[in-house]
């Protein structure tokens, strides 16, 4: 089964107390299903970077995690650094790594912005992809004059009305700034010389706002630990401009002021093609392709052989999440791939079993990340945990609604198809059918047993109804 898996990179402003980061990293990896990938801390900048991974409402929940014990242990009235900010978690951006699109990471920054303030009352900010203001597309325009500034103004300037929230600067934790964006590379390079003015006019000579590059953002920065002047960038499209391309243009323009490359650095992650792509630009290799790199390769092996196998594994494991419900989905997602093949030989059409298809890899995913949301309610404290487990079983008993309904659809369709084949492919339809109606079966029972633990109101009615309709002699659509 495709995986659904979102990169999220919180940044925070702090980067010089190592039990602080260690205690926000571990309210993020709290919530299961959360895979860290990498932290950074800088002194110098004052800020750290935490990169994870998860689906997409797991991603959430864990920001949502650092964010509060960010709120719980940074004062930014006590916080200088060389880098700019405006808020204790100053950036949350979403990148769609896997199986989710751009828009979707939208969706996700819109609830996460909403969550922020009704939560932890830290009004937010919505910028790159899911910026509602052509201004605030870029994340300087939205810091100008930083946290001190926007303290001052938030409530007297509307051109710093807050995109979610009221016009109220949280006290100790300013505000925050949610996004969507592509994947973005943080690039610094170091300069022998002390003197910041150097890495300022190199920075303006790059970046796009001042004529430099399309997708490079940057400044000067000043090292004093180290005694170094720095160029701080970011990539946003490191394919459109290349790591080896920022570089060379840097080390062309140091050396105009005699000054050499002390080095570079990544902050947080980078792709691999962007490496691919910069060890083909020095080494000049003339069949470079990245199907060359041992890794590569066996990635792409082992993803061919092991999609069944590493959905198994984690259905048989102790975990309940995938379950029941998602080996409904999963029987209708197998039913609708089988009619698709039975379509395609026969000269049918088989674009109605895709789109069946796809919905249900979809709602695999989908009801696992549902399950999830109901054990995270339920961990709550006790005396608050009542809405949540409600509106996250409510989710819970929706998905496996949604497959019942539409593995009714597919049933339809197969029933169409067994008629329209050739005899030849009779079992084929068969086993399809059979699949449907476990898909149906399991589904059901699925979104039976979550109503069984909501109160009667509204939505278990217009559930009950849903089902007693679908479950009705003929076609679904």
């Amino acid at each position: 089964m495709a995986r659904r898996l979102v990169e999220c990179v919180p940044n925070f402003s702090e980067g010089r107390d190592e039990t602080k980061v260690r205690a926000i990293a571990e309210a993020i990896s709290s919530v299961p299903g959360v895979l860290i990938l990498d932290r950074e801390m800088d002194p110098d900048h004052h800020r750290s970077v935490i990169t994870f991974a998860a689906l997409p409402e797991v991603a959430i929940e864990a920001a949502l995690a650092g964010a509060a014990k960010a709120v719980e242990l940074i004062d930014l009235n006590q916080h200088q650094g060389a880098h700019p900010r405006i808020g204790a978690l100053d950036v949350l951006p979403f990148v769609p790594l896997s199986g989710v699109t751009l828009q979707e990471c939208v969706r996700l920054a819109e609830r996460a912005a909403a969550e922020l303030w009704k939560r932890l009352r830290v009004p937010c900010y919505l910028y790159e992809a899911a910026a509602r203001r052509s201004d605030r597309v870029n994340l300087e325009n939205i810091r100008r004059g930083q946290f001190e500034a926007l303290r001052e103004e938030i409530a007297t300037n509307p051109d710093r009305m807050p995109d979610v929230g009221d016009p109220v600067i949280h006290p100790t934790a300013g505000a925050t700034v949610v996004g969507a964006r592509k994947f973005l590379i943080a690039y610094n390079i170091n300069l022998r010389t002390p003197d910041v003015e150097i890495a300022k006019k190199i920075a303006k000579a790059v970046r796009f706002s001042s004529g430099g590059f399309r997708h490079v953002k940057a400044m000067g920065v000043d090292l004093a630990s180290r005694g170094l002047a720095q160029v701080s960038m970011n990539l946003t499209d490191f394919e459109a401009t290349p790591v080896h391309r920022v570089f060379e243009t840097v080390k062309r323009e140091a050396a105009r002021y005699g000054v050499a490359i002390a080095g570079s650095e990544i902050v947080g992650l980078i792709p691999r093609k962007a490496l691919e792509m910069t060890a083909d630009f020095y080494l000049q290799i003339e069949n470079f392709d990245s199907s060359l790199v041992l890794e590569n390769r066996l990635e792409q092996a082992l993803e061919a052989r092991s999609g069944l196998a590493e959905f198994l594994d984690a259905l048989a494991a102790p975990s309940g999440a995938p379950g029941g419900g998602s080996a409904a989905a999963a029987a209708a997602a197998m039913a609708a791939a089988l009619g698709a093949m039975v379509a395609r030989l026969s000269r049918l059409d088989a674009d109605g079993f895709e789109a069946l298809r796809a919905f249900f890899t979809e709602a695999v995913e989908l009801d696992a990340a549902a399950f999830r949301e109901v054990m995270a309610a339920y961990r709550r404290p006790k005396e608050e945990r009542a809405p949540f487990v409600e509106k996250a079983l409510e989710g819970a008993a929706t998905v496996p609604l949604e497959v019942f309904v539409k593995a009714g659809a597919l049933a339809s369709h197969l029933d169409s198809l067994r008629a329209a084949a050739p005899a030849k492919f009779a079992s084929d339809v068969a086993t399809a059918q059979a699949l449907a109606r476990a898909a149906r079966e399991g589904a059901r029972a699925n979104v039976e047993i979550n109503l069984e633990s909501l109160p009667d109101g509204e939505f278990r009615r217009k559930v009950l109804a849903a089902l007693s309709e679908a479950a009705q002699p003929g076609p679904v659509s």
